[in-house]
């Protein structure tokens, strides 16, 4: 009667495995959430360059055309996956905007 009140050596095994996997997607989770935080003050700090375009300080469209386009691939990436990525998609959508808006300035 006592065996069966303590685990196997297997089911114990099996309890440590589990808990090393929570903890491991926790660690995943929190990285993503940084990410997600980065890549957002990445692209919002374009509007320093689109106020620097629209009191005639213009920048190369470039980059800003191609960091648009980029992050259009990755919040359509985020957006088709069968299960919808939102920290991809929350985390590059400014990209587009911001993106799209420095270029556009910048040609003006």
């Amino acid at each position: 009667m006592q065996s069966q009140l303590r685990p196997t050596q297997g089911q114990f095994r099996n309890q440590v495995q589990d808990a090393l996997h929570k903890k491991r997607i926790d660690e995943i989770k929190l990285i993503g959430d940084f990410a997600t935080i980065a890549n957002f003050i990445m692209y919002v700090s374009y509007i320093g360059e689109i106020i620097s375009n629209l009191n005639g300080n213009p920048i190369s469209p470039i980059q800003p055309l191609f960091a648009a386009l980029n992050a259009t691939l990755w919040v359509s990436y985020g957006w088709l996956k069968p299960k919808k990525d939102w920290r991809l998609i929350i985390a590059s959508f400014p990209g587009v905007v911001f993106g799209v808006l420095a270029a556009l300035t910048a040609m003006m």
